[in-house]
């Protein structure tokens, strides 16, 4: 048994095959740590022409194949990356293939807002199921409706237990949880977690840049300390806003808290220069490398999402990690190399 109860990975089954692209490296090397198991031998690189070649280096033939890969930054790279790699493993008679995307990109486009526009979280979904996936396993979509455009199973995990848990260890005296009306039902279940009221930001797009206007909060945040959550953040052009608003409301203090840290430029810089205390993310997306600055706290979904794939590969439910009753869960607010931390924040 590992410090989380987990089974070594002899015991999961030599069927089970672990494989990454490029996007997150350092992710999938924590959850092959975690289940304690070497990352499979794949050889993913670009040509002079920028054509992307993939060779397995492994018989996994009738093996059950996890592919991590999360579709960041660069997007189209990454995109393309998975899907050959799925085509590949299909090629060599893998006997089940399994996309892991911890971050799902083009989630924003996930439905026509506009005339003549297209609707790509769906074209994406197409995409890896026609590669020849046979399942999806990832974290936190933008919007729920996204499972729907597959036709395969989807397994969508979510990190507002382990970040909850994170904020409910602080023990803050007042505090809020405040969100805008898309993130409003996950957010509840934060603000129940820690115990705190929720506030909702009204905000509008009047275009398709990445700008949002904040146009009132509601609800009672005078005095208290806000945590301000959602499922990304991008620019932070609209967290810097929500800060401004609720300095004007007489907040005392702002964290912010989101699963997807795709922190695009300049977005560093405005979380280093706003009123923010700390911004907690998950490792979904590499951390940029000018992006490790005292305010921006990285916690690791590795031992969520390698707990689910020991239990899709066992055919067991993955139910329990949608549940902060879980042990395990409340763990792994402190899992870091591997081992759990002895100490609190």
């Amino acid at each position: 048994m590992n410090a989380f109860g987990l089974e070594p990975a002899s015991k999961l089954g030599e069927s089970l095959g672990l494989y990454s692209g490029n996007a997150n490296l350092e992710l999938a090397r924590k959850i092959a740590r975690y289940l304690g198991m070497p990352l499979g031998n794949l050889e993913c690189f670009q040509f002079a022409n920028e054509n992307i070649f993939v060779k397995i280096l492994d018989n996994v033939r009738e093996r059950d194949v996890f592919l991590i890969q999360p579709t960041s930054r660069p997007v189209q790279t990454s995109i393309m990356e998975l899907l050959i790699m799925i085509d590949a493993f299909k090629r060599a008679s893998a006997g089940r293939i399994t996309a892991v995307v911890p971050y799902y990109g083009y989630g924003r486009s996930d439905k026509k807002d506009q005339p003549r526009v297209p609707i790509t979280a769906r074209l994406i979904a197409d995409l890896i199921s026609v590669a020849g996936a046979d399942r999806l396993l990832t974290v936190d979509l933008h919007q729920g409706q996204i499972q729907g455009f597959f036709n395969i199973p989807v397994d969508e995990l979510t990190a507002v237990h382990l970040l909850s848990n994170w904020f409910r260890q602080k023990g803050l005296e007042r505090p809020v949880v405040v969100t805008d009306l898309g993130f409003a039902k996950r957010a509840r279940t934060f603000a129940q977690e820690i115990g705190a009221p929720l506030a909702i930001v009204e905000k509008r797009r009047s275009d398709n840049d990445d700008r949002a206007q904040v146009l009132n909060v509601i609800g009672d945040v005078r005095g208290k300390q806000a945590v301000i959550v959602d499922d990304e953040i991008d620019t932070a052009g609209t967290l810097t806003q929500i800060c401004q608003a609720l300095e004007r409301e007489g907040v005392t203090e702002m964290y912010a808290t989101a699963t997807h840290g795709v922190l695009s430029d300049p977005a560093i810089e405005r979380i280093a220069a706003s009123q923010l205390t700390e911004v907690v993310i998950t490792d979904t997306i590499p951390l940029p490398a000018h992006g490790h600055i005292e305010k921006i706290r990285q916690l690791s979904v590795a031992p969520l999402i390698g707990e689910a794939i020991a239990r899709i590969h066992r055919g067991e439910s993955v139910g329990a990690l949608f549940s902060s009753e879980l042990e395990l869960v409340q763990e792994m607010v402190l899992w870091g190399d591997g081992e759990p931390a002895e100490t609190t924040p």
